[in-house]
């Protein structure tokens, strides 16, 4: 009754096992001991229970079965002991393993395959697998089989050992296996890991008699691997004219290749098609690998909302579904989306985040600012070990925090890190470069060079980027003798690091260098390499030398053009500016934000109401959000004389910053709009933005233009009491110009006389004006004393000296003035003043009278200053009628 029993017991074991309900058996196993204490179990259960400890990898419970086996006499069964060996081997227990294959004997290959093959599934091992197969092959106790290759081969190939492989393949000519598939997969694998994909690997191929799936796939993921893509393509077609099926292996390795072959002209489409073959297909489209894959290729090809149908179709989504879809939206700067799919992600309870995940979310948080997410990340971080030790993890964390200039959680992060590689490193002194921390930078360069890291051309890159930025051209030096004596410029397939040397020595106003490396370029120049070295002329005040290279540069970027606008519209050549900015737009290339900035002082030069306008509105039809474009179109609304449109433009900006506030105050300073001007200012502080000195200085020119004087005054007291700002001498000399508007003569020059830094010319000119405006002779004259000794030759001070003499009539001194003015060989330049009028600009100048309407326009001034004699003559006579009544 017990046997009849345990034999039933042993019939449901066999079944749960070989129906691959392997976790029960084990525990069914334990129930069959409790209830039949004194039966035996045949080999075939034994084997079965082996095999399910196996398959879950009970190693515990797989040992208790082993020492069953050893108390109830079965240890001479070859079957049971093969089996033992697997489970030890699945489990990942190689000594035991090692120690039962060495007291079984070494003359069974299936012995030999159980171990070799356990031991390679462990890449750790992979120097133990060729040292047995070695052994294996030399006691000359057992010939290694077509499994036995089929399992070293791989090995092989991820040693990249081709000497090894091709001693294998010599084995299999000799054995007369060459045409056996399974080896012949297994071969072409191997060349493709070593790069020998395009003879040895297809010549493999070809000699595979019948080929299966796997050999296509093989061949396809080798192309692919070794960036043959056109290969890989072609195969894949040729493969499909055959009797072999795709199975879910060829989709998840063509796909990717359609993404990227550039001799593909509607990647989309074969996306499609391989993407309908799939739905048509049961295995493939249960298949989650294989819409992961579909998932990865439509972000790939920018189609984001094929991508999301694709990923909202699927049934079940594993931890690489998630990762395919954050990583596809961030790499196509759809930020918030990556976000939105992050945070949905972490609602999932059945997965934990991994590294994958991490590396394709903290940039997205760098991107948005999102500062306090990115720490929230890093806590989850701390929180899992397994995370803590991983490298890449680390390095993303650094470059996150970098991006904030947030360097002390950079250098913690640096150094709580157990494994630093060579990014690790460049990623820390990328942070240094970025924050121009040239002290610490050095100290991390010296440290790296102890640990035995050498640098590559990445290194390079943000040493050349730490030291131009300070113009430290000795650095760049050593920095470009190390680039010739490593090769890094030589080995250059695009000339990177060369341009940012060339840049260097360009910023640093070296530019006999910068030529030179400009010319040893020859082939490789690219248009980086040509913006350099405009830039470098521009610079250095070198505009025609910048515009002829401009002019014979094959290839143009919007950077190259924006160059030239920039250097145009800086040095008072508007009119060629605007000349680049139409041939620009001619040749179909679209302006950004850059352009229009460089546009800006072209409309305020030329006073160019209209040409404002267009900017304006280029900029809201283009979705410019740029706030410091928004305070710099605001700025020449200002200058321009629409103080109405700028108010405008101010108020329709939701979130302000300071820039967007001081363009403001300055516009309503400009117009002599001083109350509103202090309106605007205490709404920023009520807002808590913190002023600078750039807006204090807006605001007191704001009071000093509408006379405010106490309320000037008041600001200027607060700037250190208040807002801890050291005051410049441009606030000194707001509240000197603000003194001197009041007819505060007496304060100003006691003002004057007791600043903490010295008055320039600016300050005493401005003592001067008003000394000449309120008719203050003698303090004048001593004013004007310290303003010669400062500029002599300044041709203003002169003229204003003599007009407030000829205001007080002493003629005398008027007529000395003006031969020291001639023995100086000064001479007062012409007034110019020019407006805008139905899109043309007209220029007036002083005592020029070229003007082609001149006739019209001095006959309708007569007119009004005819007009306004008689108002104030009427004005006069009708006072003095009223005086005579009265009296």
């Amino acid at each position: 009754m017990l046997k009849q029993e345990f034999r039933t017991w042993s019939d449901v074991i066999r079944t749960a096992s070989t129906n691959s309900r392997d976790n029960e058996a084990p525990s069914l196993f334990l129930q069959n001991i409790q209830h039949s204490v004194c039966s035996r179990s045949d080999h075939q259960v034994f084997t079965s229970i082996l095999k399910a400890c196996a398959a879950i990898s009970a190693i515990k419970l797989g040992k208790v079965v082993h020492g069953f086996i050893v108390k109830t006499g079965h240890v001479t069964c070859q079957s049971i002991y093969k089996a033992i060996l697997n489970m030890y081997a699945k489990c990942g227990s190689f000594r035991s393993c090692q120690k039962v294959f060495d007291e079984m004997g070494h003359s069974d290959p299936v012995a030999w395959n159980i171990v070799l093959s356990g031991f390679s599934k462990n890449q750790t091992h992979d120097a133990k697998v060729m040292s047995l197969l070695y052994k294996m092959h030399t006691s000359n106790l057992s010939k290694p089989s077509s499994v036995t290759v089929a399992i070293a081969l791989p090995v092989c190939a991820r040693l990249q050992n081709l000497n090894a492989g091709k001693s294998l393949h010599c084995y299999v000519i000799k054995s007369g296996l060459e045409s056996d598939t399974l080896i012949g997969n297994a071969l072409v694998s191997v060349y493709a890991k070593c790069g020998l994909v395009l003879n040895d690997a297809y010549s493999v191929f070809n000699g595979i008699y019948y080929k299966d799936v796997v050999s296509w796939n093989a061949m396809i993921s080798g192309f692919s691997e070794n960036a043959l893509t056109d290969n890989a393509f072609k195969m894949f077609l040729w493969m499909m004219k055959g009797n072999i099926e795709p199975n879910y292996a060829t989709i998840v390795s063509i796909l990717p290749v359609c993404a990227i072959t550039k001799n593909i002209d509607d990647p989309c489409r074969i996306g499609k098609e391989i993407h309908g073959y799939a739905l048509r297909h049961t295995d493939l489209r249960e298949d989650i690998s294989v819409f992961n894959a579909l998932t990865s290729f439509y972000l790939r090809v920018g189609q984001m909302e094929l991508a999301e149908v694709v990923f909202r179709s699927m049934k079940f989504r594993d931890l690489v579904s998630w990762n395919a879809i954050i990583a596809g939206f961030a790499a196509n700067n759809e930020w918030l989306k990556a976000l939105k799919m992050f945070s949905k992600f972490l609602f999932m309870k059945n997965f934990e985040l991994d590294s994958v995940t991490l590396i394709s979310i903290l940039p997205v948080c760098a991107h948005l600012q999102k500062l306090q997410v990115g720490e929230m990340i890093h806590g989850y971080i701390l929180r899992h070990s397994y995370l803590v030790d991983c490298t890449e993890v680390g390095n993303a964390l650094i470059s996150f925090y970098s991006n904030f200039d947030e360097l002390e959680a950079a250098v913690n992060t640096f150094s709580m890190m157990s494994k630093r590689d060579l990014i690790s490193w460049n990623a820390m002194l990328d942070a240094y470069a970025e924050s121009a921390c040239e002290t610490q930078f050095a100290h991390l360069f010296h440290g790296m060079f102890i640990e035995g890291i050498r640098p590559d051309s990445i290194t390079m890159l943000s040493i050349i980027r730490c030291f131009s930025s300070i113009l430290r051209v000795k650095k760049v030096k050593e920095a470009h003798g190390y680039s010739i004596r490593t090769g890094f410029l030589s080995s250059d397939v695009e000339p990177t690091l060369a341009n940012a040397i060339l840049d260097a020595y360009a910023k640093g106003g070296s530019m006999d260098y910068a030529l030179k490396i400009f010319e040893s370029l020859s082939e490789k120049k690219n248009v980086v390499t040509c913006n350099s070295i405009i830039s470098g002329y521009i610079n250095c005040g070198s505009h025609d030398n910048a515009y002829m290279l401009f002019k014979n540069m094959n290839e143009m970027d919007l950077t190259t053009w924006n160059l030239m606008i920039r250097a145009y519209a800086q040095n008072d050549n508007p009119y060629q500016a605007l000349t680049l900015f139409y041939e620009l737009q001619l040749q179909g290339r679209k302006p950004d934000t850059m352009t229009l900035m460089s546009l800006l002082p072209v409309c305020a030069k030329m006073a160019s109401f209209h040409l404002l306008r267009q900017c304006h509105g280029y900029t809201i039809r283009s979705c410019f959000g740029d706030i410091c474009l928004k305070g710099a179109i605001l700025d020449v609304y200002s200058k321009c004389g629409s103080i109405s449109c700028a108010y405008k433009l101010f108020k329709s900006t939701p979130h302000k910053d300071l820039v967007m506030f001081t363009a403001m105050v300055s516009g309503h300073a400009i117009h002599g709009m001083g109350n509103e001007a202090l309106k605007i200012f205490y709404h920023m502080l009520q807002l808590g933005v913190t002023p600078d000195h750039v807006i204090i200085t807006a605001v007191l020119s704001a009071c000093s233009h509408s006379g405010l004087l106490d309320q000037g005054l008041r600001i200027f007291n607060s700037i250190c009491k208040v807002h801890s700002i050291k005051p410049t001498l441009e606030h000194y000399a707001c509240v000197v110009d603000l003194l001197t508007r009041g007819g505060r003569m007496r304060d100003a020059y006691l003002f004057v006389k007791t600043m903490p830094i010295e008055a320039n010319a600016n300050i005493w000119g401005t003592l001067l004006g008003g000394c000449r405006t309120h008719g203050e002779v003698e303090l004048g004259r001593i004013v004007a004393g310290r303003l010669l000794e400062l500029e002599a030759d300044d041709i203003g001070s002169y003229v204003v000296m003599s007009n407030l003499y000829a205001s007080d009539g002493r003629w005398d001194d008027v007529m000395q003035i003006r031969k020291m003015m001639k023995a100086r060989d000064l001479k007062k330049s012409a007034g110019c003043s020019w407006i805008e009028f139905e899109r043309k600009k007209n220029v007036f100048i002083a005592g020029d009278s070229s003007h082609p309407q001149r006739s019209i326009i001095y006959s309708t001034l007569k007119i009004l200053d005819q007009q306004i004699k008689e108002y104030f003559i009427f004005e006069s006579m009708k006072f003095n009628t009223e005086k005579f009544i009265g009296f």
